[in-house]
């Protein structure tokens, strides 16, 4: 063993001088415009944090729904993380893939392993041996060896795969970044239907109870003489109709209040939510500061998600590349082997044996050509999957924005829609009473009333969920920089 250094230097050489085939990896491009078409609304552009986003902005930070000023929306968000059953999944399929890398990275390094083995053979002295002399009864073995099997990475296929399962784990974090802004997104959503339901059904019960009084009046009226049958069965209709909106915002509410249950991770029959208007207590419209297009990639876990794995699938590039090559392999073997426990592990029944081996493909049917052919594809499927991300990206901030925008104007005019309705409920109920209109006036106006106080609290409710879901859009303060490096990847 004499010549171990340089053996070993030699060796070294091999494993430091591989080069790398297949191609570098570039982010593409993503078709891109300097601002967002959409201005937002006038609330957003009287604020000083809506700008074209500069550095030093205020930013959304990681508890977003904070800026609602809600505190039990506050404590079921908090829930999200540590009980959402579906958090945990995407949680342990990225713990799956940092292992990954771990099994790529094991390739880096010799494989050694030990096999002792002990047997005993017995020849028939009756076999057909040429000379009758070299009969023997047998013989035993006793060995003790020590495998050493090793691939020297000429051409960065061990590399690339050790970088592509970094890549993909990198994709499972925003994955499961992605699903952690979904469901807290989700359970924002819910938690506002369920506090407007629970402001239909405050509007509904208060109206079943003005419709009961109605009816009464009507029967009053009937009764005197003062008004026909009609008059009552109408008040009566219109009274069990506004009785089955009432069971009807019911039936939602609890599906509302079902789905809060699931996403923080209880059963149904665990939670039970105390009814909050939202005219009792009416939500804090958050002023979400802006971004630019170009920022949005770095700021959505899904767009990052899909980068990741374009980076991935260009190293699955490399890898095909890499099987048009030849393959060295180191191999040896040490130990001991002797004929008995006696001299087994003696010095004199020492063994070894090393060398390297050159293989390479001369002839597969096409094969390799197939497989580079597939990763050239499936990357091209990750670039078009990455920009149709980004874009759809766009869409979603556009989308809210313009949503807001309008959502703001038409909450105006329903204020003043529901006002006029209100007062001309009055006026013909005056007039029907002093007996100068019929009652359908009454029934007439009682359901544009309802109808528009109905559409105020909805367009609220609107005006939230589109709040959300810019915020959502936005990435909800997540970056780019959140993605675990190689170094916390170990």
């Amino acid at each position: 063993m004499k010549h171990a250094p340089a053996w070993i230097s030699s060796t070294a050489f091999l494993m430091l001088s591989g080069c790398m085939v297949g191609p570098k990896y570039t982010r593409p491009s993503v078709p891109l415009t300097p601002a967002f078409k959409e201005p937002g609304p006038d609330s957003f552009k009287e604020m000083a944090g809506w700008k074209t986003a500069q550095p030093g902005d205020q930013a959304i930070r990681g508890k977003w729904w904070e800026l609602f000023e809600d505190h039990q929306l506050n404590g079921l968000e908090e829930a999200v993380d540590s009980a959402n059953q579906t958090l945990k999944q995407a949680e342990a399929n990225f713990r799956a893939a940092r292992a990954a890398i771990r099994v790529s990275r094991a390739h880096q390094a010799p494989a050694i392993t030990a096999g002792p083995s002990v047997g005993a053979e017995r020849e028939s002295p009756n076999e057909p041996y040429f000379n009758k002399a070299g009969a023997v009864n047998g013989v035993g073995n006793f060995t003790l060896p020590f495998d050493l099997n090793y691939e020297v990475d000429l051409w960065g296929r061990v590399r690339r795969s050790v970088t592509y399962a970094v890549e993909q784990a990198q994709a499972s974090a925003a994955d499961m970044e992605t699903a952690r802004l979904s469901l807290h997104s989700e359970l924002a959503v819910d938690y506002f239907d369920l506090r407007s339901a629970d402001a239909q059904e405050k509007l509904l019960a208060e109206t079943v109870t003005a419709y009961q009084d109605a009816l009464q009046l009507t029967q009053d009226r009937y009764d005197g003489g003062a008004a026909p049958e009609s008059d009552v069965t109408q008040a009566r209709t219109q009274l069990q109709a506004a009785q089955v909106a009432e069971t009807d915002v019911a039936v939602q509410r609890a599906g509302y209040e079902h789905a809060i249950a699931v996403l923080t991770g209880r059963p149904p029959a665990n939670l039970n939510l105390a009814a909050v208007p939202l005219t009792i207590q009416p939500p804090v419209l958050p002023q979400v500061p802006g971004a630019l297009p170009s920022q949005l990639l770095e700021r959505r876990p899904d767009i990052a998600a899909e980068e990741r794995r374009m980076a991935a699938a260009n190293e699955q590039i490399g890898i095909a590349q890499a099987a048009f090559y030849p393959t060295l392999s180191l191999s040896a073997v040490a130990g001991f082997a002797g004929t008995s426990p006696l001299n087994w592990l003696t010095w004199p029944s020492r063994m070894w044996a090393v060398g390297p081996t050159l293989s390479q493909t001369l002839f597969d049917h096409g094969l390799r050509h197939a497989n580079s052919e597939i990763a050239r594809s499936n990357y091209e499927a990750t670039v078009a999957a990455y920009r149709q991300s980004a874009l759809t990206g766009f869409q979603e901030v556009e989308d809210n924005l313009a949503a807001l925008r309008e959502l703001e104007i038409e909450a105006r005019q329903q204020h003043e829609a529901t006002a006029s309705a209100d007062r001309s409920l009055e006026l013909f109920r005056t007039r029907y009473e002093g007996g100068v209109d019929t009652y359908l006036q009454v029934i007439t106006w009682q359901t544009a009333a309802l109808q528009n106080a109905r559409n105020d609290i909805d367009i609220m409710r609107r005006r939230l969920e589109a709040n959300i879901l810019l915020i959502k859009a936005l990435g909800g303060g997540w970056n780019v920089s959140d993605l675990p490096q190689l170094s916390a990847l170990r």
